[in-house]
């Protein structure tokens, strides 16, 4: 139920104080709000700033763990690979060592077979190119590489090198291929025959038994060659005396294996221990700054939910004592000063009439 009002001037006043009043209040509120936004984000920044702190810490410190191990392990490596070279290089020596030695027979035997023809040749006076491999191939070819020699010699001589002379003249005429080809048989072709036979005929004997000679070297030179290929081929290192480099490469991977489980134990210790006493002393340097934000954030919402309480209480005093009188629009200082104005000066007699002499005022 609504008070008589008795006394206007003092209802406006006092109306004009419970509106100031709520200004004031929402003002309080509207920088509250600010400070405690402020405040909110200051606190979430120093709690970012530890955790960044943390995270660059445990990195700096994990990082600082796995390239110390990890400097260990690369030197380790490069002894390793330092040792199984010198290991190499001892096996390699210890292998040419051992084909020297086991075919040495076969090699003397092949020089003793190589002075001999020499000595036979110079008895007999056959000329120095007898005693040659490219004689032996293109007279007396007997194995499948002078075979396959002897047939590569034709087709340079009787076949590319006549087309390719006919080439680089550019005639166009057959003739002068047929012409170049004719050249050739007989130049090359008369001379193999004609040195041939003279050889042969003077030297026969001398060259077949020469011949023989030659098979008993390349008979040895395979000997030779399977005896190198088996021990290349042997898995058998216990010869070479290498248990001095074996038993460095066994320690060297032991000490590599060790430390390779001492890096795992160290990583698996900070993150489950060191980690967290990281974290723990950096929070405690900063527990009692972020605490006191936290506490001053708080302080200021209980603060916050007060004033909003009391604006509510003052908004609903100003709607039940003076919105009943006075419409919403009224409700401000200045109008509430001109309507006091005017019941003063006796221009209206209540508070209606007051309000449609201001309308009228102002719409003039």
């Amino acid at each position: 139920m609504m008070d008589v009002i008795t006394d206007y001037g003092t209802f406006l006043r006092e109306a004009k104080t419970a509106v100031l009043e709520l200004r004031d209040m929402q003002q309080q509120e509207q920088q509250l709000l600010k400070r405690l936004k402020q405040d909110q984000k200051q606190l979430e920044t120093d709690k970012k700033a530890v955790e960044d702190r943390i995270s660059q810490t445990t990195k700096k410190r994990l990082g600082e763990i796995t390239a110390s191990y990890d400097k260990e392990l690369g030197k380790g490596q490069d002894q390793l690979k330092k040792v199984r070279s010198k290991r190499e290089k001892a096996k390699n020596q210890g292998v040419k060592e051992r084909i020297i030695d086991e075919t040495s027979d076969l090699r003397d035997d092949n020089r003793r077979i190589r002075l001999q023809i020499k000595t036979i040749f110079q008895q007999n006076h056959v000329p120095g190119i007898c005693d040659t491999n490219l004689y032996y191939t293109l007279y007396f070819p007997r194995h499948f590489g002078e075979i396959l020699k002897l047939f590569a010699a034709i087709v340079l001589v009787f076949l590319l090198l006549p087309y390719g002379i006919y080439w680089v003249l550019k005639k166009p005429d057959v003739i002068y291929l047929v012409g170049i080809y004719f050249a050739f048989i007989l130049v090359f072709g008369g001379a193999y025959v004609l040195w041939g036979n003279k050889t042969r005929d003077r030297y026969g004997k001398v060259l077949k038994e020469g011949r023989l000679l030659r098979d008993e070297i390349h008979a040895n030179t395979r000997k030779i060659k399977v005896i190198t290929r088996n021990i290349r081929r042997d898995r058998n290192e216990t010869i070479y005396d290498l248990q001095k480099y074996d038993d460095e490469i066994a320690q060297i991977e032991q000490d590599l294996s060790q430390t390779v489980s001492k890096k795992k134990e160290a990583l698996n210790a900070f993150e489950t221990v060191t980690k967290n006493i990281i974290a723990d002393e950096i929070h405690a340097g900063t527990q009692e700054k972020i605490a006191q934000q936290a506490v001053k954030c708080r302080d200021e919402e209980r603060e916050l939910l007060e004033l909003q309480g009391a604006l509510k209480k003052k908004n609903l005093f100003i709607t039940d004592h003076y919105g009943a009188y006075l419409s919403r629009e009224f409700l401000e200082p200045d109008k509430l000063d001109a309507l006091a104005g005017i019941m003063t000066n006796g221009t209206a007699a209540n508070l209606s009439e007051a309000m449609q002499a201001y309308k009228k005022m102002n719409n003039a």
